[in-house]
């Protein structure tokens, strides 16, 4: 299966795709976006002399950094908003980190200088009798109600510490900042189980489905395909027919390195013949999520 890189695609999701936390905090792209945006990307997907810088570095391997990259592309390109600092270290005197900052920009429509925290997340729903859902990423280290309470409570808040206030102070930035989050993602749900969610996701969430490795060999995955970063970004498709022989390989490997794995399900366009992604879903080894 080819993987071509395909960072308009990527970008096209992230100003689409609904948030996980539905907040006062909660940044708002869709109403900041120019009515053009589609064309521009598209423009981009075809035309690559004309990307902006950003778009045609080789993607890192770290989904993260990747997705910090597009969402800056996303500030400076398309919203054409002032950019005052990225990454921007905070530590105390002692030189301890506190935190970083990840982007701090000037809102032109209000003069407002927002801080702005970012993260894109794909977290499993999974059920436990007379327990709420607890909602785990494939490192079931993460947990999404963790992940949403370090941003609100900790992350979104490094800019009123008087550390913050003097690193900003020096540039330019005296009044106080507007803290916003921004984290869209995936939520997986668990086959033929009732979850439960947590009062902060917004009920427009993109889902998928999960499920354990001994429970596909009942199913047919011929027309599935591994998804590999940054490709978890957007609905995938390709031109050439799903390899069952390297979905089987793929599967194989979930179980013998105890590593969970995303997959598509493609189904052939009539009209085209290109093969696009109906469904998503992550397969796990036995012994997830593996918690004590």
């Amino acid at each position: 299966m080819s993987e071509p890189w395909r960072p308009a695609n990527h970008l096209a999701w992230l100003c689409q795709a609904p948030q996980l936390l539905d907040s006062p905090e909660t940044f708002p792209l869709r109403d900041h976006l120019p009515d053009d945006w589609p064309s521009r990307l598209a423009g981009w997907a075809t035309d690559p002399e004309n990307r902006p810088a950003s778009l045609t570095e080789p993607a890192h391997p770290r989904l993260g950094y990747y997705f910090e990259r597009l969402y800056e592309c996303m500030l400076t390109e398309l919203l054409g908003w002032p950019l005052l600092a990225k990454n921007l270290q905070v530590r105390d005197a002692a030189g301890r980190t506190l935190g970083e900052l990840d982007f701090v920009v000037q809102n032109p429509h209000t003069g407002a200088v927002e801080h702005h925290e970012i993260a894109v997340k794909f977290y499993l729903g999974y059920p436990e009798p007379g327990q709420d859902t607890r909602w785990f990423g494939p490192n079931s280290r993460d947990r999404l109600d963790l992940k949403v309470g370090r941003l609100l409570e900790h992350q979104s808040r490094l800019g009123t510490l008087p550390e913050a206030r003097a690193l900003l102070a020096d540039l330019g930035v005296d009044e106080p900042v507007m803290p916003r989050v921004f984290i869209p993602g995936y939520l997986f749900y668990p086959t033929g189980d009732v979850v439960s969610l947590p009062d902060f996701v917004p009920g427009n969430h993109l889902r998928g489905h999960w499920l354990y490795h001994g429970d596909t060999r009942t199913l047919d995955t011929r027309h599935w395909v591994p998804l590999h970063k940054p490709h978890w970004l957007g609905l995938w498709w390709q031109q050439e027919p799903p390899d069952a022989g390297l979905s089987s390989t793929a599967l194989a490997s979930v179980e013998e390195y105890r590593r969970p794995r995303l997959f598509a399900a493609l189904e052939q366009a009539p009209d085209t013949g290109f093969w696009h992604e109906t469904a998503r879903t992550f397969v796990v080894p036995s012994s997830w999520p593996g918690q004590g």
